[in-house]
């Protein structure tokens, strides 16, 4: 077998090249072809390929061979149903449990969060996606269901690929998609330990993320 480092850094590039569009949903990889692209040997890619295939970023079928796995208003919507079902549950038990280091890594990341360039000219998608990802992640750390946070971890990781589609694709606009103020305003109320109004702000920025995203899916077939 192949060094695991190398597995997982030539994982770690499949990866960012999927969620770049570099790869596309539904483009068959062939092993022979991503030998050449990442100059190295048929090994690690293959196992780089089964580790993408359990994260969902890739579909394997055996003797057929494996595609970058497809994005589909459906399977969005399954996603976010449970997506909103899991933030609920923590979000609530962190409101309840959080602690003063808590409250200071919420701020933190919404601070990092606000100070991003979202200009037309000036956004980064990357950096984007890292901060706002922190600023949920965040968010919900405060709870102690660990069970239902590595749930809700394994949801944003396939989201993820949903988010990076919205932000490559043309129809993309950085001043809609992108709203400091709904996540301003989520914050001070966890903060202020307002947990009806927290839960409802929640579920309408999940439900305008997830619409964001629809509008530039193609239609199933």
């Amino acid at each position: 077998m192949s060094s695991p480092t190398l597995t997982d850094k030539v994982s770690k590039m499949i990866r960012q090249d999927i969620l770049n569009g570099v790869l596309i949903p539904g483009q068959k990889l062939v092993v022979a072809e991503l030998k050449d692209k990442y100059a190295v040997g048929a090994s690690p890619i293959r196992e780089a390929l089964v580790q993408l295939s359990w994260k969902k970023y890739v579909r394997l079928e055996p003797q057929k061979g494996c595609w970058v796995s497809s994005v589909t208003k459906s399977e969005l919507s399954d996603l976010f149903e449970s997506m909103k079902i899991a933030s609920a549950h923590l979000l609530k038990k962190a409101i309840q449990q959080g602690d003063e280091n808590w409250e200071l890594e919420v701020l933190s990341a919404f601070h990092k969060l606000s100070r991003i360039q979202h200009t037309e000219n000036a956004f980064d998608n990357s950096e984007w996606e890292e901060r706002h990802q922190r600023f949920h992640t965040a968010l919900l750390e405060g709870s102690d269901a660990h069970t239902m946070y590595g749930f809700f971890l394994e949801l944003d990781n396939q989201l993820k690929r949903y988010r990076y589609v919205a932000l490559n694709s043309d129809k993309f606009e950085s001043n809609t998609f992108i709203n400091i103020d709904e996540h301003e305003s989520l914050m001070k109320l966890v903060l202020a330990k307002n947990e009806a109004q927290a839960l409802q702000v929640m579920d309408k920025h999940l439900d305008n993320t997830q619409r964001k995203i629809e509008s530039v899916l193609p239609e199933e077939e």
